[in-house]
């Protein structure tokens, strides 16, 4: 009989060793599969371009203003062109400098299957930065949410972790997003941990001044790093989100305000 148990314990030891391997060659399968798509989609990286002249938009953060937000210099992004012709998906290219943070992005009839595919559509761990599919593919919605893995391998959105750090939050305050017929900068003014249900922070919707005003008075209340930046209900936004472990299904949001440049 102890023979028998010996075996069996010894089967179940090989069995567990066996599975955590497959697990691991799987893992790092993925993980080269992920990056050698990345390194083919760096051709489509587009050069920065100059921010366009300040204007002022206000010191308070409740008031609203009546002047028109500065429209972006019409052009095409022949990069993007290049991409949107390869991988119909693609809306455009977010960069935020000193992370890794430099890939296409796209939008899906859903927000569940770029998370578990690539732009190539092959199943995928890391999937795909990706667009609220509620949001517009042209960043005129107020609130714009951009989601992205956080991959412990540090792809996809994991180095917006870098954030949560006073001096990194206080000395890097900008990413820049690239469309088709426009390119914008993100001025970011606020880091938080937030639940995955958070209802404010995740509504693609708010179109009334009232909400928008409670979004960015709730912003403000709850960022654990935040910038005074004179953000107003007028201007468009936009919140970039991933996941932290803090505590069970937690989250973590980079948000700022969007701005076109000239080129």
């Amino acid at each position: 009989m102890k023979k028998f148990v010996f075996l069996g314990i010894v089967l179940a030891l090989f069995g567990v060793i066996a599975y955590s391997s497959y697990q691991l060659i799987d893992i790092n399968r993925s993980t080269a599969q992920e990056t050698e798509l990345h390194n083919r989609l760096i051709q489509y990286r587009t050069a920065p371009q100059q921010l366009a002249s300040d204007t002022q938009l206000g010191d308070s953060i409740v008031e609203l203003s009546m002047s028109t937000e500065i429209e972006p210099v019409p052009f095409v992004d022949q990069s993007i062109l290049n991409l949107q012709a390869s991988f119909q998906d693609v809306v455009g290219w977010i960069e935020i400098p000193n992370t890794r943070v430099y890939y296409p992005f796209a939008q899906g009839d859903d927000n569940d299957h770029y998370l578990y595919y690539d732009l190539e559509q092959n199943r995928s761990a890391a999937g795909t930065i990706f667009m609220d599919y509620r949001n517009s593919d042209e960043f005129t919605d107020f609130n714009t949410i951009i989601h992205g893995h956080h991959m412990r391998s540090g792809s996809m959105f994991a180095t917006l972790q870098q954030f949560n750090n006073q001096a990194f939050f206080d000395n890097n305050d900008s990413a820049t997003i690239y469309l088709l017929n426009a390119t914008y900068q993100i001025e970011f003014m606020a880091f938080a941990v937030i639940q995955p249900d958070d209802m404010i922070i995740y509504n693609p919707m708010i179109t009334s001044a009232a909400d928008k005003i409670e979004f960015l008075d709730y912003v403000r209340n709850i960022a654990r790093y935040y910038r005074d930046i004179g953000v107003m209900a007028n201007n468009r936004i936009v919140t970039l989100s991933t996941c932290n472990y803090e505590f069970s299904n937690a989250r973590m949001v980079l948000i700022g305000r969007l701005r076109p440049t000239e080129i």
